[in-house]
């Protein structure tokens, strides 16, 4: 049943084919169903008025042919007739002696007729409340009312009551008002007289089965829903697993997401997830501009300390470098022991001119934040910190998947970045010096000093760097900057960032160092 129920629920066509089928069925199992009651009903109905029948033309021929017969033809309408020779039942007693024939049957009718005037040679007849008030109606309220019913019964069965008055005629006006045990000798024509009473049982519990179609059909669809329910029921516990399952999954790939996202920038992490960019061997040729810096004398600086702490330093250098790098959309591609290779182009780009433009506002960004960091590096007691040395270049790179099948790197390969990486090696301390194609683009928002031309490892042609003087503005309230750098000494003074009060005291203390030049050229 189950590898049935999966197949009709894999074609939800012939699953709609039989719920319609089965709603088409449900007014023909009514109809059938009412069917078999209405023949059921037309047969005992038949049955019991052919036994009424039967009974009533037996009580006849009993009771009145056989008395007129054996009296020769006489007959005398009295209400004692067994006692008097050729004697018939009046109409009173004919209801009466009705009711016990009809009631004797022992079917779910019974007829009576009761009255609250008998004569006095007969026992008192016993009304019940609904008798009582029956006779009161009619004749309080009229005759001309119809017969009063009730309903009774329980949940499996129902009976009915009817009650219609008997009238007085003209005959038994006369015989009643001159009869000798007649109770009443007043009566009228029209009077009641009693009641005639008809009660019908209807046991529902035992009619139940007669409603085979409809409950053949209810217990078929109750099976069917039964099942159906079943079925979802596992279906439900299947997709709680699976979800509890895909959950897992996602968790523990969301996990590892996070984790490959440490070896990728940010970029090519969202352009590989996105479904962007194919993880396949493929390169193309855009015009990008790159940045190289490393520090000056690591090696050096790398013998004074401790590994853990130079380790320590190391990555938090890396760290504030690649957030700066970030927030400007740099792609950083690797980190080179203690060098930094990033570029501005792929796989976003905002167009040349406003990449290199961003580009040199990273690249100015990061020295600020190098003063920042090596202040805090000189109060934790590090004696040499980092001074970085940094070269931009703007111009056409191979960049996309380089490697094997199995094993690839995105980065990118030109001789455009071999002379970022140039440029920075003839760099000062703490200095920028940018190619001619990348200060071209941002002539407008940097001045920068051109050095003279020389020959660079690698580059064929004369090279003419342009170390930048006054930093762009940067959102920041900077303004003229001071940055000079000689073996010995390092200037850096962003005015536009230093307060009144702080003007004061640094004012005092260059007076001071300049003394002590003074001095110190004296001697």
């Amino acid at each position: 049943m189950s590898l049935s129920f999966h197949a009709l629920m894999a074609r939800p066509i012939i699953f709609a084919l039989l719920v319609a089928a089965a709603l088409a069925l449900l007014p023909v199992a009514v109809w059938l169903d009412l069917r078999h009651l209405s023949d059921v009903g037309l047969r005992d109905q038949a049955k019991s008025l052919d036994g009424m029948i039967t009974d009533i033309r037996s009580y006849y021929a009993t009771n009145i042919v056989a008395r007129v017969n054996a009296a020769g033809g006489k007959a005398v309408p009295v209400h004692n007739y067994h006692e008097i020779a050729g004697g018939i039942p009046i109409p009173a007693t004919l209801s009466l002696e009705l009711g016990r024939v009809i009631g004797g049957r022992g079917d779910n009718m019974r007829y009576r007729f009761v009255s609250d005037y008998v004569f006095t040679s007969r026992e008192p007849h016993r009304l019940d409340d609904f008798e009582r008030a029956a006779l009161n109606a009619f004749r309080t309220e009229g005759t001309d009312q119809p017969p009063i019913m009730q309903l009774t019964g329980s949940v499996f069965d129902r009976q009915i009551r009817l009650a219609a008055p008997v009238l007085m005629g003209e005959a038994c006006v006369d015989c009643h008002n001159t009869h000798p045990e007649s109770p009443k000798q007043d009566w009228k024509v029209g009077d009641v007289r009693g009641i005639q009473e008809v009660e019908i049982a209807q046991p529902i519990a035992a009619n139940i089965f007669s409603f085979k179609y409809l409950l053949t059909y209810f217990a078929g669809a109750g099976l069917f829903g039964v099942a159906f329910a079943s079925m979802q029921w596992r279906q439900a516990r299947v997709f709680r697993r699976m979800n509890s399952e895909l959950e897992e999954a996602n968790s523990f790939l969301a996990a590892v997401s996070m984790k490959i996202s440490k070896y990728l920038s940010p970029q090519v992490y969202r352009s590989i997830f996105s479904g962007e960019r194919d993880v396949v061997i493929s390169t193309e040729r855009k015009k990008l501009t790159v940045f190289f810096s490393d520090i000056k004398d690591f090696t050096v600086t790398s013998e004074r300390l401790q590994p853990e702490e130079l380790t320590q330093l190391l990555n938090e250098y890396f760290t504030e470098m690649s957030k700066i790098a970030q927030e400007h959309g740099a792609t950083v591609d690797k980190f080179i022991g203690d060098a930094i290779l990033a570029f501005f182009g792929d796989p976003d780009t905002r167009g040349p001119k406003e990449d290199a433009q961003a580009c040199v506002k990273m690249a100015v960004a990061m020295q600020r934040r190098m003063i920042e960091l090596n202040d805090a590096w000189r109060r934790r007691g590090i004696e040499r910190p980092f001074q970085t040395r940094m070269g931009i270049n703007t111009g056409y790179c191979n960049v996309g998947n380089f490697g094997s099948e199995d094993r690839m790197d995105y980065t990118i390969i030109g001789a455009e970045a071999n002379l970022a990486a140039r440029l920075e090696s003839i760099a000062e301390p703490g200095g920028i010096v940018l190619s001619y194609e990348t200060y071209a683009l941002v002539s407008d928002i940097v001045r920068a000093k051109p050095l003279e031309p020389i020959s660079l490892k690698g580059i064929s042609r004369k090279v003419v760097p342009y170390v930048v003087e006054t930093y762009p503005e940067d959102g920041s309230g900077a303004g003229e900057i001071i940055n000079e750098f000689s073996p010995g000494a390092r200037i850096f003074l962003d005015i536009g960032q230093v307060s009144e009060r702080e003007r004061e005291r640094l004012a005092a203390v260059l007076k001071q160092a300049m003394d002590r030049l003074q001095a110190a050229g004296q001697t």
